[in-house]
C-alpha cells in the first residue's frame, strides 16, 4: 500500500488512556505574542476541550486545526478529498489491548471477538487479528473478509438471524471455530447438513432472555418481542432436539441483549434469567457484546475495566468458576477510533441556517435511521455559537446529519469532522444519488495510509449486464 505524508507537528504529549478526554490546556498551545492572539487563545482553552468521542491522542495546535494521529485534519481532506472516514490505526489497537488486558486481569478463560459488523473493513479486520483478538461475522460476506483478512476458520464465529444453507454450507467449509444457532428451523437445517457432508460443528445456542436494555428499540435485541434469539422454552426445546446428536456440540449459550448500553445491572438481569430457565451446566458463557461509547460530553459509558470485571463477576457468581467468558464488542472497539470529514457545500437560511455538505445518509446512515446524535465542528475554529442544521446532500428531508450543530461561522470551503463514526458509519455505506463510497485512511504517527479507495463513477456500473 502507498504510504502518504500528512505530518503536524510534534506535540510531545504521552499517550492517553482509552477512557480520557483531550484538554486543550493540556497540549502544549502556541499563544500569539500580541495581546488579542493571546486572549483568543485564553477563551478557547477556557471554554473547549476535545471529548472523549475523539480519537485517543487527537488534538487542536497551536493554530486551532485538528491533529488526527499526527496528521493535519485539513491537509488530509486536501489530498483525499472529502468525505473521508479518518481512522486511528493507533486507537484501534489501545481499544483491542483494553479489552483482552481487562479480561485476563480477571480469567485466564476467556476469548475476546470483534463484531465485525461494526466496522466490515478488511484492513480494520486485519489490525484486530494482528492484535490477536477473535472475529464474529453475521453473513457470508462478512465471512469471506475475514478469511482475507488472515483469519483461520475456527478463530470465526457465524452469526445471524436467517443464516441460508449456502452460508451454513460456506461456514462448514471454512471450518468456522462456532456455528451460533439462533433458531430451531436453523438447528435443524444444520443437523441435515452436518449428515450430508459428513461433519461435526461446535455451537452455541443464541437466547433472548426477555430483557430490555435502556436504548434505543432499533439496537435492543434481547427483548420479549424480538427477530434474534430464542425465547427461553424454544432454547428447551433447542437444547432437548441437540441431545445426544454427535455431530453437534452445544458448547455454551450466547445472549447479546442490544448495543449502546450504558449501564451494567442489564447484562445480569440478563444472565440471572437464562441460567433460572436453562441451568448452568455449560462450559461456554456468551454474553455479546454492548457497551457503549461516548458519542458526546453528556454521555459515560462504564469504564472497559469496569465493564469486563462486571462480567467476569457475574459469570462466577452464578453459573461457577471454571466457566469460558466470550465477549464480542463492536462499537466499543472502533466508534470512537474515527471521524468522518466534509466539505461545506452551501450554507442558506430560512427558518433556520442550513449547512450542506458533500456527504450524508449515503456515509453515515445512523442519524436518519434511529435519531443518532453526532458532534460536529469546523476542523480549524472550534467552539462556534452559530446555531446550524448540517445537512447532506441526498434528494430526502430526512438527510441530516446534525439538528443542533454550533458552528463558528461556517462557509463554503469549510471542512466539517464529525466523530465517533468508526461504528457502523463505513458498513451502512451506499451509493444513493449515484453517490460514490468515501475511501478509509488510516492514521498514525504523522503517516496517512489509503486502505480503501474511493468508490468512482464506473464503479456503480460494475455489476451491469
Amino acid at each position: 500500500m502507498q504510504h502518504h505524508q500528512a505530518r503536524a507537528g510534534s506535540t510531545g504529549r504521552p499517550e492517553q488512556r482509552v477512557s480520557e478526554s483531550v484538554a486543550l490546556t493540556e497540549l502544549g498551545w502556541v499563544v500569539m505574542d500580541d495581546a488579542h492572539g493571546l486572549a483568543s487563545c485564553l477563551a478557547m482553552v477556557a471554554v473547549r476541550q476535545l471529548t472523549p468521542a475523539y480519537p485517543l491522542g487527537s488534538h487542536l495546535d497551536g493554530r486551532g486545526r485538528l491533529q488526527l494521529g499526527g496528521c493535519d485534519a485539513l491537509e488530509l481532506a486536501a489530498e483525499f478529498g472529502t468525505p473521508a472516514y479518518i481512522v486511528s490505526e493507533d486507537d484501534l489497537r489501545a481499544r483491542a489491548r483494553a479489552f483482552a488486558n481487562a479480561f485476563a486481569a480477571h480469567t485466564d478463560r476467556f476469548r475476546v471477538h470483534f463484531a465485525s459488523k461494526a466496522f466490515a473493513c478488511t484492513a480494520v479486520a486485519r489490525l484486530f487479528r494482528e492484535e490477536g483478538i477473535g472475529i464474529d461475522v453475521a453473513s457470508g460476506g462478512e465471512l469471506a473478509m475475514a478469511l482475507k483478512a488472515g483469519f483461520s476458520g475456527p478463530e470465526i464465529e457465524l452469526h445471524g438471524n436467517a443464516k441460508t444453507e449456502a452460508e451454513l454450507t460456506q461456514a462448514m467449509r471454512a471450518e468456522v471455530g462456532v456455528v451460533v444457532v439462533d433458531n430451531l428451523d436453523e438447528a435443524r437445517l444444520l443437523q441435515r447438513l452436518l449428515v450430508e457432508q459428513d461433519r461435526c460443528q461446535r455451537v452455541q445456542l443464541r437466547i433472548a432472555p426477555g430483557v430490555s436494555p435502556d436504548t434505543h428499540p432499533s439496537i435492543s435485541t434481547g427483548g420479549p418481542n424480538t427477530k434474534f434469539g430464542l425465547n427461553l422454552e424454544d432454547a428447551a426445546r433447542a437444547l432437548e432436539l441437540l441431545a445426544g446428536e454427535r455431530r453437534i456440540d452445544v458448547e455454551g449459550l450466547h445472549f447479546h441483549i442490544g448495543s449502546q448500553i450504558l449501564e451494567l445491572a442489564p447484562f445480569r438481569a440478563a444472565l440471572e434469567r437464562v441460567t433460572a430457565a436453562l441451568g448452568t451446566d455449560f462450559a461456554v458463557w456468551n454474553l455479546g457484546g454492548g457497551l457503549g461509547v461516548a458519542y458526546g460530553p453528556d454521555e459515560e459509558p462504564p469504564s472497559i475495566e469496569d465493564y469486563a470485571a462486571a462480567k467476569v463477576q457475574m459469570v462466577e457468581e452464578l453459573c461457577g468458576p471454571g466457566k469460558t467468558i466470550v465477549d464480542e464488542p463492536g462499537r466499543a472497539l472502533t466508534a470512537n477510533s474515527t471521524v468522518t470529514l466534509y466539505t461545506v457545500q452551501s450554507v442558506k437560511e430560512n427558518v433556520a441556517t442550513w449547512v450542506g455538505v458533500d456527504g450524508g445518509m449515503s456515509d453515515n446512515l445512523r442519524p436518519m435511521l434511529y435519531g443518532a446524535r453526532y458532534e460536529v465542528e469546523v476542523a480549524d475554529r472550534f467552539g462556534g455559537q452559530s446555531a446550524c442544521i448540517v445537512t447532506g446532500k441526498h434528494c430526502e428531508s430526512g438527510d441530516v446529519l446534525v439538528r443542533d450543530a454550533l458552528l463558528d461561522d461556517p462557509r463554503p470551503g469549510d471542512v466539517l469532522v464529525t466523530p465517533a463514526t468508526g461504528a457502523y458509519g463505513f458498513s451502512m455505506a451506499n451509493t444513493y444519488n449515484g453517490q460514490p463510497r468515501p475511501p478509509v485512511v488510516f492514521v498514525s504517527e504523522g503517516d496517512a495510509r489509503l486502505v480503501v479507495r474511493r468508490e468512482t463513477h464506473e464503479d456503480l456500473f460494475t455489476r451491469d449486464v
